[in-house]
């Protein structure tokens, strides 16, 4: 009889398993997809991420998507940064 009721609560543990382990995959954002930097700007002395992008007419949710790993406190001179960019293969 124990080993009915330790055989069910195994069946049971991993049903619950499997199921947050499906909710997990379908709640996960899909991978984005690399992009192509096709025109590139050094920054220049006291610029900013909102500076480039409104002079160069890009709302700053763009220029910050394509440049995703751009840190906007510590922008330097020369550093380049992406203006135009479109998806890898």
């Amino acid at each position: 009889m124990a080993k009915r009721g330790a055989a069910a609560l195994i069946v049971a543990f991993l049903l619950i398993a499997v199921m947050i382990t499906l909710a997990d995959a379908h709640t996960r954002a899909p991978a984005a997809t690399p992009l192509i930097c096709k025109k590139a700007y050094g920054v220049k002395e006291r610029e900013t991420c909102f500076a480039v992008s409104q002079a160069t007419g890009l709302p700053l949710k763009q220029f910050l998507s394509f440049n995703p790993n751009i840190n906007c406190d510590n922008l330097f001179i020369g550093q380049w940064v992406c203006l135009a960019a479109v998806p890898g293969a």
